[in-house]
């Protein structure tokens, strides 16, 4: 018998994922202070990967995962907070970190029943511009005083492969093979800070409604945004269908 989201942990949705995130920003924050002991010689980070706690050695790379993991949970919390307080009146359904076989979770999945659906994946790259090549269909990471290298993996590759996941496992959100495959659908790509998107041909932004936006194709069309641009795009998005 399949599962359903009330039998499911890993699917929480709404203000009951928002406490999820919470319970664990505080797990993390606690993990962090142990991580933090390690250098002193005891490494026993409760939150840590299971080959980072073989010796006091591993301590700066149990910090750097506890940073990456807190700045991540942080994020998503965040969002998804500010995404259901503007659009909650509007029966949306936010689901969190959806986990998919042998690839990244699905960031956050926002569902507005029948009338449109977001993939939505939040990127940081540290204090990099975003740079897209045509030639190759490929976002190359570029420091200030650098050379562009290519972000791997692609996440415009992985938000279609998320999309295709969700369309197989469609059962898991109460959703016919209708819903998920004739739904309109955007995926966007949110650039958190302090990554910034660089300046692009004209040619390669869209406008959704009145809102103008980068949009890039591999596998589809991918929309790329700052972080604080993602509740204006969401709405001018979600006008489109109402």
């Amino acid at each position: 018998m399949a599962e359903t989201l009330d039998s499911n942990p890993l699917l929480l949705r709404n203000w009951e994922a928002i406490e999820q995130l919470k319970e664990e920003n505080k797990q993390i924050g606690m993990g962090w202070v142990v991580a933090a002991t390690g250098l002193f010689g005891v490494m026993t980070a409760p939150l840590a990967p299971v080959y980072l706690l073989s010796a006091s050695a591993a301590a700066f790379p149990v910090m750097q995962w506890t940073q990456w993991r807190a700045a991540k949970v942080f994020r998503l919390l965040q969002t998804g907070k500010l995404l259901l307080e503007k659009f909650e009146a509007q029966g949306v359904e936010i689901y969190f970190r959806i986990p998919v076989e042998e690839a990244n979770p699905i960031d956050l999945f926002v569902r507005f029943p029948k009338k449109t659906h977001l993939f939505i994946a939040l990127r940081s790259k540290g204090n990099t511009k975003i740079i897209y090549n045509e030639a190759i269909e490929e976002i190359s990471v570029k420091k200030k005083k650098g050379r562009a290298s290519r972000w791997e993996p692609n996440p415009l590759v992985e938000l279609s492969d998320q999309e295709r996941w969700l369309t197989k496992n469609r059962d898991l959100f109460g959703m016919t093979s209708r819903e998920a495959s004739k739904t309109p659908t955007a995926k966007v790509l949110v650039v958190c800070s302090p990554t910034k998107i660089d300046e692009h041909r004209e040619e390669l932004y869209s406008e959704v409604g009145t809102f103008k936006t980068l949009a890039l194709r591999r596998k589809g069309t991918a929309f790329v945004i700052q972080e604080e641009e993602l509740l204006d795009f969401v709405a001018a998005w979600l006008a489109k269908y109402e």
